[in-house]
């Protein structure tokens, strides 16, 4: 069977790997991480657009690196080939191995930042629209102080650092791979320099390797072609639905 695996950059060196490994002939296509910045219509479009430029005659199905990601996948079509894609509400399920496992984590550590090799390698490049540019994310101090003055850019710096209030630890999930303990200790001391606590944990292959293996189990949604991605608001996180012309309700 030949696949094509279209996943967001945070996946990345996972993805390589696993696409060596696999029993399937597995042709990886790469889409920016800001794709979760520009809101979910507009993530929604652009996977669209990607799902209905794969070849039928090349492709048995389409594996999606994605979760249901704030709704960005909610409604997607499979108008060429079916669908595989995890049960997963975010990406960081895919490196704990299972739903259970992260709830029982989220659950036991409430206010964590999660950190692996493609959060700490792969930025928003690629997406002009994404929240980080319009808000100024990207943006040096020393920019602010050019274009606003020093009071007004010590002000807006401040603000835009607002939202580390909300955690109070960093955990890291070390997949194996080469840069591991490299981008471990980077997570480290930006941890320190937060006054967060911080935690390297051993990561599980158990999720991705089922999607990449072709292994696809009641955690892994298959949508047949004509079908519909959509959230099943349960613990299923995701289910098929009936495709239905655009607009009608």
């Amino acid at each position: 069977m030949r696949v094509r695996a279209i996943c967001c950059e945070i996946l990345y060196r996972e993805a390589c790997r696993l696409a060596a490994d696999s029993p399937l002939v597995v042709d990886l296509e790469f889409v920016p991480k800001g794709l979760h910045d520009i809101g979910s219509e507009k993530m929604l479009a652009r996977l669209q657009e990607r799902v209905d430029a794969v070849e039928t005659d090349v492709y048995d199905a389409t594996l999606l690196g994605y979760a249901l990601c704030n709704n960005g996948v909610a409604g997607l079509r499979a108008t060429r080939t079916k669908l595989v894609i995890p049960r997963a509400h975010d990406c960081i399920t895919f490196f704990m191995g299972s739903r259970e496992r992260y709830r029982e984590y989220f659950d036991a550590h409430p206010g964590t930042y999660f950190r692996t090799t493609g959060w700490s390698e792969r930025g928003s490049a690629g997406e002009e629209e994404s929240i980080a540019t319009q808000l100024g994310f990207n943006r040096t101090y020393q920019e602010y102080v050019e274009k606003y003055g020093e009071d007004n850019a010590k002000y807006i710096w401040e603000t835009l650092g607002a939202w580390k209030d909300a955690y109070s630890r960093m955990t890291y999930i070390d997949m194996g791979m080469a840069l591991d303990d490299v981008y471990a200790r980077e997570a480290r001391t930006e941890a320190e320099a937060n006054g967060w606590v911080f935690e390297r944990i051993e990561g599980d292959w158990t999720l991705l390797r089922a999607l990449f293996s072709g292994d696809w189990d009641e955690e892994v949604l298959v949508v047949e072609t004509g079908g519909v991605i959509e959230p099943s608001y349960d613990a299923c996180v995701l289910c098929c639905g009936v495709d239905r012309p655009r607009g009608e309700a």
